[in-house]
């Protein structure tokens, strides 16, 4: 009888703690759509201070006005952590044209891709070889690509539920297509650009060369999904048309930046460290607002919400700003250098990059004990439509955090428009919606307070 008194007594406590979380859970829901500050903050960083590309004037206005913000929000300390990180310029706006014979052009929406050197000043001028794949590359050979412009055109893979798992699947050609086509003597490599719709932006992104020497180097260029459209249509009636592109990009030696840290002192476990953030650079055709200002915003506001919610953290949280993801990752790679040095504990950390769209879930990198127990929380989030929480990647910022005991997550929004967007001119700030906005505030401060209040098993 006893026995069974102490299970009753024991299962009550856990209903009180569920039905506890619930009543928390809504009120940062309730001031998350009311008194979030994500959008303000947001609609300064994104047109105030503009594209934030490592290395330039505006990565540095950023990092300045984080270090405010921060400041400005309750965290216990605010600091800068410096790095060394490449400074690529784009230079003036690039051009290209198909020429299908003499006096017969079409002008193409072009830009360079990250870290391409630039063409000669004339440009260059060649016939273009169109393949999809690197193995096309091999079977075509030296003897067909020697002294031409390549062509990928592989598109993204629309039967993909997850557009990520398509863009996986494609971004091969832009990462490492000019250091493959050099081998079969390529002058010059224009990409599709990733994206699964049909429009005339052209979408940057990094891209390497490997450790070719600067005299093999090639120019590297992406044309809008319109643009390879057309320039495929045309090859089949024109194999031996060809194509004009000049770019004046430059790379100069690496500068100073910093990654923008806060934090919070926690009231019990004050060496346990829950860590999230976004990275605060991006590319410059846009103004970043989804890729990845919105991941920044949600960072920043998340203790301003806990604050509002009258939760106080019993463990350490840890906003970062991480600099230099886009092309490098020095930011990550300095924190988690420094973080290994100091032997911080990072139980649990938190990445939001994938847009500023609704909030569907999250990812998880973790051990089984410590899945089992986060899966738990899944019906706290069922009422928002925010359930989907399933093993996977979390974030290529905190990747290099990992342990065998601690966990890793990603803020999973909706990426079914995110490509419409990634890396082109068009990631600017009326591409936001406002509720979408602050329902991954919602997201990402209630899974906080989850793993604040509960920890995980380490």
């Amino acid at each position: 009888m006893k026995k069974h008194i102490i299970i009753l007594i024991f299962l009550s406590f856990l209903n009180l703690n569920s039905q506890d979380d619930k009543e928390i859970i809504k009120r940062i829901f309730d001031n998350s759509m009311s008194k979030s500050k994500s959008y303000e903050l947001l609609d300064h960083l994104s047109n105030e201070i503009g594209g934030r590309l490592s290395g330039s004037l505006n990565a540095e206005r950023a990092v300045k006005w984080g270090k405010n913000e921060l400041s400005k929000t309750g965290f216990d300390r605010v600091w800068l952590q410096e790095i060394m990180v490449p400074k690529w310029v784009r230079g003036p706006k690039e051009f290209a044209l198909i020429e299908t014979q003499p006096g017969t052009t079409f002008n193409v929406d072009v830009c360079a891709l990250g870290g391409s050197v630039a063409t000669p000043s004339v440009g260059i001028k060649a016939q273009v070889v169109e393949v999809k794949s690197f193995d096309e590359l091999k079977e075509l050979g030296k003897d067909k690509i020697d002294g031409k412009i390549i062509f990928f055109n592989k598109p993204m893979k629309p039967n993909e539920v997850s557009t990520f798992n398509s863009y996986g699947l494609a971004v091969n050609q832009r990462v490492n297509g000019a250091q493959e086509a050099v081998k079969y003597g390529a002058i010059g490599v224009i990409i599709r650009s990733l994206s699964l719709r049909l429009d005339d932006f052209p979408h940057t992104g990094v891209m390497t060369y490997g450790d070719l020497p600067p005299s093999k180097k090639i120019p590297a260029a992406a044309i809008s999904t319109n643009a390879s459209e057309k320039l495929s249509n045309l090859l089949k009636i024109n194999p031996d048309l060809k194509f004009l592109l000049r770019q004046q990009c430059k790379q100069f030696d690496d500068v100073k930046s910093h990654n923008v840290i806060a934090e919070i002192k926690g009231s019990v476990y004050p060496d346990e460290i829950i860590l999230v953030g976004g990275h605060l650079d991006s590319w410059d055709l846009g103004d970043g607002s989804h890729d990845d200002g919105a991941g920044v915003v949600q960072s920043i506001d998340l203790l301003n919400i806990l604050n509002k919610s009258g939760y106080k953290p019993k463990r350490t949280i840890r906003v970062v700003l991480f600099m230099n993801e886009e092309n490098g990752l020095r930011g990550a790679s300095k924190y988690a250098e420094i973080s290994k040095k100091n032997s911080l504990n990072h139980i649990f950390a938190l990445e939001s990059d994938a847009g500023g769209f609704s909030p569907r879930g999250f990812s998880f990198t973790s051990n089984d004990e410590n899945f089992e127990k986060i899966i738990k929380w899944k019906n706290l989030f069922k009422p928002y439509l925010i359930h989907y929480f399933e093993r996977g990647g979390s974030g290529a910022d905190i990747s290099a955090l990992q342990t065998n005991d601690n966990v890793l997550a990603g803020l999973r929004p909706d990426s079914q428009r995110y490509f419409d967007f990634h890396h082109a001119a068009n990631d600017t700030f009326d591409a936001i919606n406002k509720r979408e906005l602050e329902l991954g505030v919602f997201a990402m401060t209630s899974l906080i307070y989850l793993v604040d209040k509960y920890g995980i098993n380490n």
